[in-house]
């Protein structure tokens, strides 16, 4: 009896041990592949669009982890870069609009319309290095679809955030 239970407790630590060791290989693999896919440094052609730019890299990622009140920090910061732009009032208003905004899901459809107006830009000045995906979710909008653009090729949705993170696709690679 002694012996059965040793052999079952030493059956269990092997098995244990073996399955955190293939569970640590597929997080190092994962990982790496996350590194691969995200390591994409962008510079646009305008220094200006290209700080507004990055402003707008880090509203998508406030609101892919609906943080309202990051999302309301960033667009002060997009705001006031896109201020500076020429013709950058439309940009400047959406940016305001959102700041003001006290609800993630106000904050998500303002961030349609300032990603067409950004991709517009983005596409009119061109990039000095790297590349820009525009993707899309075409559930976004009461399933009338939205755009929005981002360094990486792994899409993570602005619009639904964790409910349905990799809901889109690419539809335009920008070099």
């Amino acid at each position: 009896m002694k012996n059965t239970i040793l052999l079952i407790a030493i059956a269990t630590i092997f098995v244990a041990c073996n399955n955190q060791k293939v569970e640590k290989k597929k997080a190092a693999v994962i990982k790496e592949t996350f590194a691969v896919e995200t390591s994409n440094e962008v510079s646009l052609k305008n220094d200006q669009l290209n700080a507004v730019y990055q402003q707008y890299l880090l509203l998508s990622d406030a609101l892919v982890n609906a943080d309202l009140a990051t999302a309301r920090e960033t667009s002060m910061a997009l705001e006031l870069g896109a201020s500076a732009l020429p013709d950058g009032e439309k940009l400047t208003g959406l940016a305001t609009k959102i700041a003001a905004a006290t609800d993630i899901e106000v904050q998500r459809t303002l961030f349609s319309s300032l990603s067409n107006e950004m991709i517009a830009k983005v596409k009119a000045i061109g990039l000095q290095s790297g590349e820009v995906y525009i993707e899309y979710c075409p559930m976004a909008m009461n399933d009338k679809g939205a755009s929005w653009l981002s360094n990486q090729k792994i899409v993570r949705n602005p619009y639904y955030g964790n409910s349905m993170l990799d809901c889109g696709e690419i539809k335009e690679t920008l070099k």
